[in-house]
């Protein structure tokens, strides 16, 4: 059975795809450094789920330091996934040259071994944020990302380009995936749903910032861990592969809308703030899927009340 690697293994998307792919009888290779962007306990009690999995295997270290990676880099990896990577629109704009280094310094080194260890295939978290406040919708991959509005979205265009780069150079294999907001059970602390279901449980009125109308193209986790699979999948069927793919939901849901789908999974009324728009924002995040339908049957099939309802009873469970 192939072997795959899986950087940032213990985070939110991550660990949900490793539990799939041992499930679908891969080996794993799991790859971690636990960045205290948020708590790295929360990593850790991901990675519990299958770290004693007999097919997996995982290693502590920082894509960012060439000379550690090489030490501890697996051998004989079929295929990368590549989605490590300094998460997050606002601590970008305060920290850039942090982004810089841990999402393009590292996928620098990620690629480098690639060519040095003969490794041709990989699937990259890429993200919506590459669009920008693009006006036309919904975003095709087709589009012109050069007006990136945060340093993490510049960050994840930057690497988009590389990927191509080392394509063209060395015959490497690449899809870049662009996720749109992907939640679901585990989802990071700092985003919107879990952040609001926590403020909600605790009795405190939840911020919204701007008037309410902005939107996001909100996927569930499963949606998107059937895009990835879709990519490698076409990954190992096909040689000579550059694509750039939308992974979304095809179907914004606007902020108010959001926020009141929580509160009715938990079945309380709404209890509201308003402040200004945050810098780096945008307005709308919105799919155009076809391209990953096309190449390999992608098709969302969570409905974003359904997923909300699987993210408070998790919630609940695990989080109180």
């Amino acid at each position: 059975m192939k072997k795959i690697l899986v950087t940032g293994c213990a985070g939110f998307i991550g660990s949900h795809l490793c539990e799939k792919l041992l499930a679908l009888g891969y080996h794993v290779s799991g790859i971690d450094n636990f960045d205290p962007f948020y708590d790295p306990a929360i990593k850790h009690k991901n990675l519990s789920n299958f770290i004693k999995h007999p097919n997996f295997e995982f290693v502590e270290t920082d894509l960012a330091d060439k000379i550690e990676l090489e030490k501890k880099f697996s051998a004989n990896i079929d295929l990368i996934v590549h989605l490590a990577a300094k998460a997050g629109v606002r601590p970008s704009i305060e920290d850039p040259s942090g982004y810089i280094k841990a999402n393009i310094i590292a996928t620098q080194n990620v690629l480098d071994m690639m060519k040095e260890r003969n490794i041709k295939k990989m699937a990259f978290a890429s993200s919506s944020s590459v669009y920008g406040n693009t006006k036309e919708t919904p975003f095709s991959e087709e589009m012109d990302v050069s007006n990136p509005i945060s340093p993490y979205a510049a960050t994840k265009k930057a690497c988009e380009l590389i990927n191509y780069t080392y394509h063209h150079l060395y015959q490497l294999d690449i899809i870049n995936m662009r996720f749109f907001t992907v939640f679901g059970p585990r989802q990071r602390p700092d985003l919107a749903i879990h952040k609001f279901t926590k403020l909600i449980r605790s009795g405190k009125p939840v911020t919204l910032f701007g008037d309410g109308t902005t939107a996001r193209d909100y996927t569930y986790i499963d949606d998107t861990l059937a895009g990835i699979t879709g990519a490698i999948d076409y990954l190992f069927e096909h040689d000579n592969v550059f694509e750039t793919v939308n992974l979304g939901n095809n179907q914004p849901v606007g902020l108010k809308k959001m926020v009141q789908t929580i509160y009715n999974a938990i079945g309380q009324q709404p209890n509201l703030k308003y402040a200004p728009m945050q810098p780096g924002d945008v307005d709308i995040t919105f799919a155009d899927i076809t391209k990953a339908n096309k190449l390999f049957a992608y098709q969302p099939t969570y409905s974003f009340e359904e997923g909300v309802k699987k993210f408070v009873e998790w919630y609940d469970e695990t989080m109180k």
